[in-house]
């Protein structure tokens, strides 16, 4: 899938993770202590084993004392106005590629992400302050918002409190394109 993106070289979050804890003079248990996360989740995440959620690196961030923008290279652009074929890339190590589609508000509330999810892809159970809305734009995807279990198809949509604990995969053999829009903002 061609989307005309523009990218942004990052280190891998592993290493930014791990860096800033010994900064900090923290153990892998203080900072899963902070962040609410597990100490081997943290090590996985710094071994680059696994990709920490968006929502995780809320967490680990606001554990680090950082802001999240400290793991990724959010762009910013003072237009409002998003063309296709020009969207920018959210540079993250993770098999979902994500393109940011909000505009750089200041006191943003929100924040709407075009996700390309390939097959196979799981988004670890989430849970956090605010609300959700999953527009699925091509493909299919699984959906778990605490006792609701379902298919979205192009054309659905969920929006829910992300309070409830919620994940999703792509359990097809093709990308899955899915617009979020989610408060507060995480950027």
């Amino acid at each position: 899938m061609v989307l005309g993106a523009k990218t942004a070289s990052t280190p891998p979050v592993g290493l930014m993770l791990k860096s800033r804890r010994k900064e900090l003079k923290m153990t892998l248990q203080d900072l899963a202590e902070k962040s609410g996360l597990s100490a081997p989740f943290i090590s996985q995440a710094e071994r680059n084993q696994t990709i920490p959620s968006m929502v995780s690196l809320v967490k680990l961030s606001q554990a680090l004392d950082v802001d999240v923008k400290y793991f990724m290279e959010v762009p910013h652009d003072d237009s409002i106005v998003h063309r296709a074929g020009e969207l920018t890339e959210v540079e993250m190590d993770s098999p979902v590629t994500y393109y940011n589609m909000s505009s750089d508000l200041t006191n943003q509330q929100m924040d709407s992400i075009l996700m390309v999810i390939p097959p196979g892809h799981e988004f670890p159970v989430d849970q956090r302050d605010g609300e959700d809305l999953l527009y699925v734009l091509e493909g299919e995807l699984y959906a778990e918002v605490g006792d609701v279990k379902t298919t979205l198809k192009a054309g659905d949509s969920m929006h829910f409190n992300s309070n409830v604990p919620h994940t999703a995969v792509n359990q097809s053999d093709k990308d899955v394109k899915l617009l979020y829009v989610g408060t507060p903002s995480i950027f």
